[in-house]
């Protein structure tokens, strides 16, 4: 029987808003003290260096979701360039990096709440530990049950959810932003300590960009993409979306981190900027200022955030499995829809286990969000290969594809962006880089499964074309190690070999990875893998 098509919901403003909800979550609650943590006041830099990292690989991902519109594109598009090897890869990575965030974010709405002044809320979090309590990873699963639950009923219910908490959502930070500048914004909170804007160098800033959640909070643009598949125009609508959504969410997050570097008064910063601990940090300055009002809102705005964005990703992740089914390497039944509803229940309730597991694992905020956000890196570097490989064989099955939108100088933008990405990775420092590249290595077990079951047909040339992929992130792992000590290396090369290196190294792996491409669409419609 054939499977039941999606029906096409999406427009413009539902996009956009599906996109801006998953960037607007627990990054704009905890995002500008882990980075301050990180990078002193010159946080206020990492905020604009990771959204332009951000949308130079959005343009790639802009082309390849207006040109091959597909439900969960985001773990297709390597399928389609490269074949089921780098395809399993690239969809494996970022699935990993989606699906952990409906954790995240129900672990920060609890770990806010453990601020509340009731006795009960204090047995939420333990904070020396960093973590929830016991007590507070229920209450967290319990959250996560409710994102499932508004999905599982139907595509409208999750459409209208979207649309009202995103809404909310928009408002509460900016509001907290005009209340905070107005009440105690001093430009000498970036002197208090050490005299210095930027106390722990450059390289504090770009670490922030890897690990604090600005990757992580900035990657909610994929959103349009993997719900391209069912949007109404997905040519002129889904770039659009991606661009809005994108410039919004950054100006959003700078002013952000202006005010929290601003309100912070002396006292708070007697330990050092390293040494910031808040369970709450916006709750924290409201009331160190008696912005009564604003702590209630703020507080009612941790619950709203990180369901809005929760709900969008257990809605986008669910797609991305039936993606990842569709190419081949998950069960037939994660690939279901309900005939009534329109969703994929059976890879609901899949991500559903896989979300509580992570909430056992990870119990606090700052622990999921370094995993997540290099997860994320790795899950986005195939996107600017995958998009020219697309277009070096437009014209081979053009009279196939409409060609509804053509972003301007990609194939200038696209190498920029492998490059770009290839540095965040590096910044990310080492252990972290080798031990979520080893993470994301696990999965292959299950795709040398499906070669068996599959008598391993055509496995030689997938395996040739995506040998590519695997190598780099091998060769990332290793400069990670041998690279400069101000990035957690043993200092074998400085911090100018070690920026050279991993230059070079991008370089090479781009030209190696469209070469690569060749071999595998040489005999292959891109449309071979769509809907």
């Amino acid at each position: 029987m054939k499977e039941k098509k999606h029906l096409k919901h999406f427009g413009l403003f539902t996009l956009t808003l599906a996109s801006l909800s998953s960037m607007i979550g627990s990054g704009w609650l905890f995002g500008a003290w882990k980075a301050a943590r990180l990078a002193g006041p010159a946080a206020v830099l990492a905020w604009p260096i990771g959204a332009l990292a951000i949308m130079l690989l959005a343009l790639s991902y802009a082309e390849l979701g207006a040109r091959y519109p597909a439900t969960g594109g985001m773990v297709r598009y390597t399928q389609m360039s490269h074949g089921s090897f780098a395809g399993f890869m690239a969809g494996w990575s970022n699935w990993i990096a989606i699906v952990s965030v409906i954790a995240i974010e129900a672990v920060s709405s609890v770990q806010y709440l453990s601020a509340w002044p009731w006795k009960w809320a204090k047995l939420l979090y333990d904070p020396p530990s960093h973590q929830l309590t016991s007590f507070g990873l229920v209450w967290a699963a319990v959250f996560i049950l409710f994102y499932f639950l508004v999905n599982y009923w139907s595509i409208k219910l999750f459409m209208h959810s979207m649309i009202l908490m995103t809404l909310f959502k928009i408002c509460v930070p900016i509001i907290t932003c005009a209340s905070l500048f107005y009440a105690a914004f001093q430009n000498n909170s970036f002197d208090l300590v050490h005299q210095s804007f930027m106390p722990y160098g450059f390289q504090g800033v770009l670490t922030a960009v890897s690990t604090a959640g600005i990757v992580f909070s900035f990657h909610g643009f994929q959103s349009a993409i993997n719900l391209s598949g069912e949007a109404k125009r997905p040519g002129r609508d889904v770039p659009i979306a991606i661009f809005l959504s994108l410039v919004i969410a950054a100006v959003l997050y700078v002013l952000l981190q202006v005010v929290f570097v601003g309100a912070l008064s002396a006292k708070d910063l007697a330990q050092g900027w390293s040494n910031l601990l808040m369970s709450s940090p916006y709750v924290h300055l409201a009331l160190s200022f008696e912005l009564n009002w604003l702590v209630i809102l703020i507080y009612l705005d941790a619950i709203i955030s990180p369901s809005g964005t929760a709900i969008t990703y257990t809605a986008t992740t669910a797609r991305m499995l039936l993606g990842m089914h569709k190419n081949g390497y998950m069960p037939p039944f994660l690939g279901h829809l309900h005939p009534r509803y329109h969703v994929p229940r059976a890879a609901m309730w899949f991500n559903f286990i896989v979300s509580l597991l992570f909430l056992y694992v990870f119990k606090g905020w700052g622990k999921l969000v370094a995993v997540i956000s290099v997860a994320t890196i790795i899950s986005y570097v195939n996107g600017p290969v995958s998009a020219i490989a697309m277009r070096h064989w437009r014209k081979k099955w053009e009279d196939k594809i409409k060609l509804p939108i053509k972003i301007k100088g990609l194939s200038f933008i696209s190498p920029l962006a492998f490059i770009v990405i290839s540095f965040v990775l590096y910044w990310a420092c080492w252990p972290l880089t080798g031990e979520v590249i080893f993470i994301m290595l696990l999965g292959l077990p299950i795709y040398f499964y499906y070669q068996f079951k599959d008598n391993f047909k055509q496995f030689g040339e997938d395996w040739v074309s995506g040998i590519w992929l695997l190598f780099f992130l091998v060769a990332m792992a290793l400069v990670s190690y041998v690279g400069s000590s101000k990035f957690g290396g043993i200092n074998l090369l400085n911090t100018v070999e070690s920026t050279f290196l991993v230059a070079l190294i991008a370089l090479i792996f781009y030209f190696w990875g469209l070469k690569s491409s060749h071999i595998f669409m040489r005999s292959k419609s891109p449309m071979h893998h769509l809907d």
